[in-house]
C-alpha cells in the first residue's frame, strides 16, 4: 500500500507562500489545498461558503474576540436557530482536513493544518519568510498599492494570521520550534525554494 504523506505550509504575506505550495505540490504529484477547503467544506457541511470566509485565517482573532464578539455572529436565515461559532467552523473545516490527508498524499497552505494534523506519522510542517522589501514589492504589484500602504497590508495581515494561529493551536506561529523547517524564499527565489523544499521532504518520506 502506497505510503500517504502531508506537507502544511505556513507563510507569511508576501513570502510567495501559496506560489510556492501550488509548484511544491504539482512536481511531487499530490494534490493541493488552499482556498479550497472553503469550497470542499462548504459543500460537505451543507453551509454557505461565507459562513467559512468569515471564520477564515484572515480575519481578527483574539481570546477575548474568539469568545465574545465573534462568536455566534454568523448565525444567520436559514441558519437562526442553529447555534454557529468559529469553533464549530473551524471543527467542520479540520474533518475535512483529516479525512483528505487519510484519503491521499496533500499538501495544505495555512488553516492550522500541522495542528490538525498532529500527531500524523509522515509529515512536514514548513514556514515560509521572506524579507520584507521583497515582501512589500510582492504585494504592491499584487495588490496595486503603495509601498507605504502595501507595509502597512502585510503588518495587519501576518497579525490575523498569527492570532488565527495562536488562538485555535495554542502554539506561537512563526517560531521555529512549531516547524520542521523554515525559510527565507528571498535567499533563493521562489523556484530554487521549491527545490530545496522538494529535496528535504524526498529525503523526509523516501521518495
Amino acid at each position: 500500500m502506497e505510503r500517504k504523506y502531508v506537507i502544511t505550509i505556513g507563510r507569511q504575506l508576501g513570502s510567495g507562500g501559496r506560489i510556492i505550495g501550488e509548484k511544491l505540490a504539482s512536481k511531487l504529484g499530490i494534490s493541493f489545498y488552499d482556498k479550497e477547503l472553503i469550497q470542499i467544506a462548504s459543500q460537505e457541511s451543507g453551509l454557505g461558503r461565507e459562513f467559512f470566509e468569515r471564520a477564515d485565517e484572515k480575519r481578527p482573532y483574539s481570546v477575548f474576540g474568539g469568545l465574545f464578539s465573534l462568536r455566534g455572529t454568523i448565525a444567520e436565515e436559514p441558519f437562526s436557530t442553529y447555534y454557529l461559532n468559529n469553533e464549530t467552523l473551524f471543527k467542520i473545516q479540520s474533518d475535512v482536513i483529516r479525512r483528505l490527508a487519510e484519503k491521499s498524499s496533500c499538501l495544505f497552505v495555512g488553516r492550522c493544518a500541522d495542528y490538525v494534523l498532529s500527531g500524523h506519522p509522515f509529515m512536514l510542517n514548513v514556514f515560509i519568510t521572506a524579507d520584507l522589501d521583497d515582501r512589500v514589492k510582492r504585494i504592491s504589484e499584487r495588490e496595486k498599492l503603495t509601498p507605504a500602504k502595501a507595509r502597512d497590508y502585510i503588518e495587519k495581515a501576518d497579525k490575523k494570521r498569527a492570532a488565527y494561529y495562536n488562538y485555535f493551536s495554542s502554539k506561537p506561529w512563526g517560531m521555529a520550534d512549531s516547524y520542521h523547517l523554515c525559510i527565507n524564499s528571498s535567499w533563493l527565489g521562489l523556484e530554487a525554494t521549491v527545490e530545496s523544499i522538494c529535496s528535504f521532504a524526498s529525503k523526509r518520506f523516501g521518495l
